[in-house]
């Protein structure tokens, strides 16, 4: 891998300190089964609902993504750290592995629902565009399941951190 320039050491830097979201896309169909942990998704828009997720083309789990077009974006909770780890590879759990545990639904919706995630998103991807690296997806949700009573999982400073929500006043 050729060294980092000081632009791309600095941006890395500066990314370090911007707290992201921790999720696992997953997908199933003619293409196979296929899951990671991806921390670069976040809102578009409602009209119609759509996220946008950026995924490292030299992932194994990127073409099966794209080949099979519906994905779930599952919003890892605060205490699915050790899910965010088998799908980051940081395990060496085999793929299919990682769908054995009962915490996945796989026949509802086509493709793998977490089912204590905050919250998921299955949708299909409309659009995707390469940008350096990374492919960027569009993906139109048809369906949004959540869960009120689970906190979050955030990567900030090269570390996954637990934020729990503070009760509502009345």
């Amino acid at each position: 891998m050729p060294e980092l320039t000081p632009a791309q050491r600095d941006f890395r830097a500066a990314m370090a300190n911007l707290s992201a979201a921790v999720n696992v896309v997953t997908t199933d169909g003619e293409h196979g089964l296929a899951g990671m942990t991806v921390s670069a998704a976040c809102s578009v828009t409602d009209s119609p609902p759509t996220v946008l997720v950026c995924v490292n083309r030299s992932s194994r789990s990127h073409d099966v993504l794209v080949a099979n077009g519906r994905i779930c974006v599952n919003v890892l909770g605060a205490e699915q750290e050790d899910l965010a780890m088998h799908f980051a590879g940081a395990t060496k759990v085999p793929t299919a592995q990682r769908f054995t545990e009962d915490c996945w639904d796989l026949d509802s919706e086509g493709v793998p629902v977490l089912r204590d995630a905050p919250a998921s998103l299955v949708g299909r991807i409309i659009a995707e565009r390469a940008q350096g690296s990374h492919s960027v997806m569009f993906v139109e949700v048809d369906k949004v399941m959540t869960r009120e009573d689970s906190g979050a999982l955030v990567y900030f400073q090269r570390r996954f951190h637990s934020l729990t929500a503070p009760p509502l006043s009345a």
